[in-house]
């Protein structure tokens, strides 16, 4: 194994020369984030297990995506390579430190309240050489947390890190049951979060009251980003209330649209019925203007 990063380049008809690099997925967490590195000469598969330098120090990740060549330019920081697969030792190690956590959780507990902070404890991790200590919380404002550290650096005989979350990412690894009574997205399966803004619950008819719209973590619900392409899109086909339309029936007017089935209900002008449509079958649509609302097609 020679060391050097997995590079190749290849010919794109508008960009001319794009360098390729070789990379696996790998996380650190159940429902973690995907960070990206070289795989070397190592024959890395889904479920494997593998050592790896990151910002926090040694850690052992799992591999959820298999070796593949991206864009370079779609490598965000520099790309580190895999040290080694784990090995039945770094198995161990990682299975006695995991051990460990409940009696550190309690000890920090203890030595948090000694201090009189103002702060919620998460969880607590070592990196795979017990090099370092990280202590997740959350905390309304800033903490002044440096004797705290130095009675944990004392209690442990390690390095310590004290990691000050947000709401979301404190419900993210606290878990709990939704509004929707499933597990939480974020501590289930969402690796990321994304943007989510109030817009998109009005794009939604959703309620805006902050009780039917917010998380256990007190912000807005990751899943109302969920369909709200789906009805972008859609809006964009769909005609508004009020606006005319013409179907096989004659002439009428949509009282109301189910957005995420592309139909509308109608009162026929002539039959003086109501009727539901696809937005495939109506013939002609004149979209509501309240300033022409008397208006009406040739």
């Amino acid at each position: 194994m020679n060391g050097w990063h997995s590079t190749t380049c290849c010919w794109h008809w508008k960009e001319g020369w794009i360098l390729k690099k070789q990379v696996v997925g790998i996380r650190f967490k159940s429902a973690g984030k995907k960070y990206y590195f070289d795989p070397l000469d190592f024959a890395l598969k889904v479920g494997d297990f593998a050592v790896v330098e990151t910002v926090r120090g040694m850690e052992l990740g799992e591999v959820i995506e298999a070796e593949k060549s991206i864009d370079e330019k779609d490598v965000i920081a520099s790309l580190k390579p895999v040290i080694r697969p784990a090995n039945k030792k770094d198995m161990e190690r990682e299975a006695a430190n995991q051990a460990e956590i409940p009696g550190v959780m309690k000890t920090t507990f203890e030595l948090v309240r000694k201090n009189k902070l103002d702060m919620k404890l998460l969880e607590a991790e070592y990196t795979l050489d017990r090099a370092k200590l990280i202590i997740y919380f959350t905390a309304e404002g800033r903490i002044d947390f440096r004797e705290l550290v130095k009675d944990l650096a004392n209690a442990f005989r390690v390095r310590i890190e004290l990691r000050q979350v947000g709401a979301r990412d404190g419900a993210k690894f606290l878990g709990g049951i939704g509004p929707c009574g499933y597990l939480l997205c974020c501590n289930t399966f969402l690796g990321e979060f994304d943007a989510v803004s109030i817009k998109m619950a009005k794009n939604q008819n959703l309620s805006l009251n902050p009780a039917n719209i917010s998380g256990l973590c007190g912000k807005l619900l990751c899943c109302i980003r969920y369909e709200d392409q789906l009805y972008s899109e859609n809006r964009l086909r769909i005609p508004k209330d009020n606006s005319r339309v013409k179907t096989a029936e004659g002439y009428g007017k949509v009282l109301s649209a189910n957005i995420i089935n592309l139909t509308v209900k109608v009162f026929l002008e002539k039959e003086g019925l109501v009727r539901h449509y696809k937005v495939d079958d109506l013939l002609e649509i004149e979209h509501y203007d309240k300033s022409k609302s008397n208006h009406h097609p040739s």
